[in-house]
């Protein structure tokens, strides 16, 4: 099973554009549910010179190789640096400043050249920003100046797991997609066929989304899950200074960069987030195997505690890329957490 049979009505959704394609389209959903793929395979059987009648490429013909090598004249990828391995290895070799997190302006100015050309083949050309919320507002505003000028035969293809965050002036220029969460029965079964073990769990974890659960599953995750959940269990009897060298630990051991601040504060606010429920009758969300010990944390706080608790560790996720004392932090979670007993 792949991708696209797990967004089949999303995929059809797109073709019914392609015989009147608007300027500018915006795929939204929840991160890992495939959007990105969806995208890059809508411009690919777009580029094609011999689609199928299910709209996916060919594979074979000269666009779809020149689609593969990365050198298609009509098509541009625009991400953030980081995003891109060989980038990334590069800087970790020679030493330099980690790579940008952000779509540049550099960027988006980068593509006058490419917009005021003509096509090749006289066939459309294709602009995909992936993520779109990873532009900042002056970085926004240079698009925006695309979008609102259009060039013929021209398509951009914006790709977001948090629309909320885009200008409104660009979303009202987009055409919507939405691409839905499958059904946990088709997510499981392609992720028992990616050879994921333990799928059910990682599924719940990554709110229904497989590929974010098979990604999860191949990071390493669960050396840091089993110790913060070991803490995070006590409940009033957590020990905040053992916690937090147990979890610095853990966080500087990894060598792969999977394991950082950020995905800390995030599995806190899943678990966080399975309280808040617990404690208003309804079933956990995420740590659906822990409902047992939830519900008993849940029973000696409270509800408004665990509200204020998650605006805080909204506050920590905000500062969590670069925390000036790692030990000092986790601290101050600890002693808010163990506060809500």
């Amino acid at each position: 099973m792949n991708v696209f049979q797990l967004q089949e009505s999303a995929w059809q959704r797109l073709q019914g554009r392609r015989a009147q394609l608007p300027h500018a389209l915006l795929l939204i959903g929840q991160r890992g549910v495939g959007k990105f793929e969806l995208a890059r395979a809508f411009a690919a059987g777009l580029l094609c010179e011999a689609p199928g009648m299910d709209g996916h490429a060919c594979g074979q013909c000269s666009a779809c190789n020149w689609l593969g090598q990365g050198n298609h004249p009509d098509f541009r990828l625009v991400q953030p640096a980081a995003m891109s391995d060989e980038e990334a290895e590069a800087d970790e070799e020679t030493g330099k400043k980690k790579p940008s997190q952000q779509i540049t302006i550099d960027q988006v100015r980068g593509l006058d050249d490419f917009l005021h050309v003509g096509t090749h083949r006289q066939r459309v050309r294709i602009v995909l920003l992936h993520p779109a919320e990873a532009m900042n507002r002056n970085t926004a505003n240079a698009l925006l100046k695309s979008l609102e000028e259009p060039r013929p035969d021209t398509l951009f293809l914006l790709v977001s797991s948090e629309a909320d965050r885009l200008l409104p002036t660009i979303r009202s220029r987009c055409q919507t997609v939405e691409v839905p969460l499958p059904s946990p029965q088709a997510a499981t079964a392609w992720l028992a066929a990616q050879k994921v073990s333990d799928g059910g769990r990682w599924l719940a974890l990554a709110g229904g989304a497989p590929r974010l659960a098979a990604e999860l599953a191949g990071s390493g995750q669960r050396g840091l899950l089993d110790a913060l959940l070991g803490q995070l269990q006590k409940g009033r009897q957590l020990d905040p200074i053992a916690a937090a060298a147990l979890i610095e630990k853990t966080l500087k051991a990894d060598k792969s960069g999977a394991l950082t601040m950020k995905r800390t504060v995030e599995w806190l606010q899943k678990w966080s987030a399975d309280l808040a429920l617990v404690a208003e009758g309804l079933p956990p969300r995420y740590f659906q195997a822990d409902g047992a010990t939830i519900g008993q944390l849940a029973a000696s706080s409270s509800t408004i505690k665990i509200i204020n608790f998650n605006r805080l560790l909204i506050k920590f996720k905000a500062q969590s890329e670069h925390p000036l004392n790692l030990r000092l932090v986790l601290e101050e979670l600890f002693f808010a957490y163990r506060a809500l007993y």
